[in-house]
């Protein structure tokens, strides 16, 4: 069966997570199940993961993918930032590896009713889950100060003072709804030549709305502060980042980690995408993957 979502870096996660070796994952971002999907086939019986997600969609469809696998999965509607609340649903007392792939999946970005993106017109929501403020919400209340500085430090737009301009006056004549008024407000402040650029004018924008609705780089941070005290010993955390904002937080995490002695870090540099999945997959040309390793020996 096709899923609507192809898993980043399949390959490269399973190899550094060694699930062969048996043990309790979490996949905090389970999406369609394609990363939780491999490591419960080659962990087999041994092998118990915890799939956490958002989306009740993204929940249903990986429920279905992997019910052969019976009790070896537990899945939980959460964000990953509350692991110690998941892992309590999930009797787990410790793990021996876990999953983050962050950002936007691919069946999200394509459903226009979800609001993420700016290639069909819908509704200006962009939530990950179904609570809290939606992007409408939150750029009817922010003044221009807070929408440039959130469209300069999480799109790194260039261009975000016009933008955040444009914005407000727009929003005074009737308010922003709906993406495609949003693209439109954004193709009609920057200068021509950027409207023709390589990516579309509105790609920063809708970022920088995206991260700052969801709380990503607090969630994240979060996660890696509480996330040390649930690993067993030789228990690896692997994390994908698709934004340098994220991949920052994550890189200096576990640098600190390796400092404090907790263990070492088994990516130097990022992995990245070899050309061939590139080839087959664009979302993951701006994949990173960063790997830990909890002291503690072999398993």
């Amino acid at each position: 069966m096709e899923y609507p979502h192809a898993s980043v870096l399949l390959d490269e996660v399973v190899a550094y997570l060694r699930p062969e070796n048996g043990g309790t994952y979490l996949d905090g971002t389970i999406g369609a199940g394609g990363h939780s999907e491999k490591i419960l086939e080659l962990g087999g019986q041994k092998v118990r993961v915890i799939g956490l997600d958002q989306d009740e969609n993204a929940l249903e469809i990986s429920k279905k993918r992997l019910e052969k696998h019976g009790e070896r999965l537990v899945l939980i509607r959460s964000d990953y930032r509350d692991l110690a609340g998941a892992l309590s649903k999930a009797g787990a007392k410790g793990l021996d590896g876990a999953l983050l792939d962050l950002g936007v999946s691919s069946m999200q970005l394509d459903e226009p009713a979800r609001g993420f993106s700016f290639k069909a017109d819908g509704p200006l929501d962009m939530r990950l889950g179904s609570s809290g403020p939606t992007a409408a919400d939150w750029l009817a209340r922010a003044d221009r100060r807070e929408i440039e500085r959130v469209l300069y430090t999480y799109g790194e737009e260039r261009y975000g003072r016009r933008i955040a301009e444009a914005i407000v006056r727009e929003r005074s004549i009737e308010p922003i709804r709906t993406t495609g008024r949003l693209a439109a407000i954004v193709s009609s402040a920057v200068p021509a030549a950027y409207r023709h650029g390589r990516i579309h004018p509105a790609t920063r924008t809708f970022q920088a709305l995206r991260i700052v609705v969801n709380d990503e780089l607090g969630a994240l941070k979060d996660f890696l502060a509480g996330v040390p005290e649930h690993l067993r010993p030789a228990a690896r955390v692997a994390i994908i980042s698709f934004h340098s904002l994220e991949d920052r937080i994550v890189k200096h995490a576990f640098r600190e980690w390796q400092k404090q002695g907790l263990g070492r870090v088994l990516t130097k540099k990022p992995v990245v995408a070899s050309d061939a999945e590139q080839d087959r997959n664009a979302r993951s040309r701006s994949a990173k993957l960063r790997v830990f390793e909890k002291d503690g020996g072999g398993r």
